[in-house]
């Protein structure tokens, strides 16, 4: 093999009459370096924004939901809880309470999500306390001088711009359970504002506010019931396989819902981009292969005299297979190399110095997110490495046909 990969190396290099095939040889490489950064770094950046819209999504909400098909809700939730935290994987729970409802204050007044929630245990569940960027989470009684007591209510920033309220106001909410018919009086409850939260997903912030359960059990009729359980897990990525564990030892009238089930078209469809941009940017490796075949061609027209010398003594059909597809391989390796060398690294360097930003009025965060998956590089080295071998496979199977006597006969 020593000998195969010396003659491949002393074929590659620039000589007067293959100046060209050599230039070709190093478009090749190229084009390969060129794909495989590419890809890399286009792969890091989805993986970013998949990770930080999980990061997003899992610190508003929980891992996993319990609820019940009955619209009375959880009637016995501490026993329930109980049966949950036995669960192998589960972290910690806490119940919530879940409707939608309107808000109005003196401006205006907007349809929203209400979640009826217990402070000290939801803030173990989801990041409220984290996200909170102004005021407290005291949804309790609420005294301002002069003004009269009020159960505390916590907005989303960009629900509190739309109704044009800072801290310390007052807000109506107006619940519709129980309401069937335009006789019934829908149940109103005036709320003061302690806090304001953003989590950076703007549907969210726009939609979202949190008051205290037993606030919620009175606005929405729900006695001493909840709507659900909020689960979490010591590893995210089991909530699929350990909520099925759960809705089995709980049974019905039980459902437990993961945090991808809940939101399943938006995860889908990024993992779908991810792929399709995959397969696209290979297109970038494929052209250098086809330069790598084109190549070996020319080569081996070139080097018939010399195929023709080496056979004559005593080269075998597969020592001069092997020296072509080596060619063609070295190119791969030194391609996929040099490829990932400067893809992880800017990969890396965007990661530390974040020298690329982004509008923050239009994304979630403010630069170019970047995650590297040392899976994916292998993946793509080894694509990129195996593209560029079969590549090699016809141009060397040719060389290994030509007959000696044919090759030297007027040389």
């Amino acid at each position: 093999m020593k000998t195969e990969l010396f003659i491949a190396r002393r074929y590659m290099a620039s000589k007067r009459k293959t100046g060209v095939i050599s230039l070709i040889s190093h478009i090749s490489i190229a084009g390969v370096v060129i794909g495989v950064a590419a890809l890399i770094i286009v792969l890091s950046v989805m993986n970013g924004f998949e990770s930080e819209v999980r990061s997003r999504f899992l610190g508003a909400d929980a891992h996993i939901h319990v609820r019940t098909l009955q619209k009375s809700g959880i009637k016995n939730y501490g026993f329930v809880s109980d049966q949950i935290r036995a669960v192998k994987g589960v972290k910690t729970v806490t119940p919530y309470i879940e409707d939608k409802g309107l808000i109005k204050s003196r401006a205006a007044q907007a349809g929203i999500i209400i979640r009826g929630i217990l402070p000290e245990s939801a803030k173990e569940v989801i990041d409220i306390e984290n996200n909170l960027i102004y005021g407290t989470l005291n949804l309790g009684a609420v005294e301002i001088d002069e003004q009269p007591t009020r159960p505390g209510i916590v907005l989303g920033f960009e629900l509190s711009k739309r109704l044009q309220v800072i801290v310390g106001d007052e807000v109506t909410l107006i619940s519709l359970s129980g309401v069937r018919t335009p006789h019934d009086t829908p149940m109103m409850r005036k709320f003061r504002i302690v806090g304001y939260f953003e989590t950076g997903l703007y549907d969210f912030d726009d939609n979202v506010t949190y008051i205290s359960i037993p606030s919620a059990q009175t606005l929405f009729k729900l006695g001493s019931n909840v709507t659900g359980i909020w689960v979490k897990l010591n590893d995210f990525n089991r909530a699929e396989k350990i909520a099925k564990t759960i809705q089995i030892k709980l049974g019905y009238p039980y459902e437990a819902i993961s945090w991808r089930e809940m939101n399943p078209n938006l995860f889908a469809w990024m993992e779908i981009e991810k792929w399709a941009a995959f397969v696209v940017l290979s297109l970038i490796i494929a052209v250098a292969a086809f330069n790598i075949i084109s190549t070996l061609i020319m080569v081996t027209m070139e080097k018939t005299r010399e195929i023709g010398i080496l056979k004559s003594m005593g080269a075998s059909s597969a020592t001069i297979r092997w020296i072509f597809t080596l060619q063609g391989t070295i190119v791969g390796v030194v391609g996929t190399l040099i490829g990932c060398a400067i893809g992880v690294g800017l990969a890396l360097a965007q990661s530390h110095f974040k020298f690329f930003a982004l509008p923050e009025d239009v994304y979630i965060i403010g630069w170019l997110p970047i995650l590297i998956k040392w899976s994916d590089v292998i993946l793509i080295s080894i694509l990129a490495i195996l593209v560029t071998f079969l590549s090699a496979v016809y141009p060397a199977a040719k060389a290994a046909r030509l007959n000696p006597v044919e090759a030297i006969r007027y040389e």
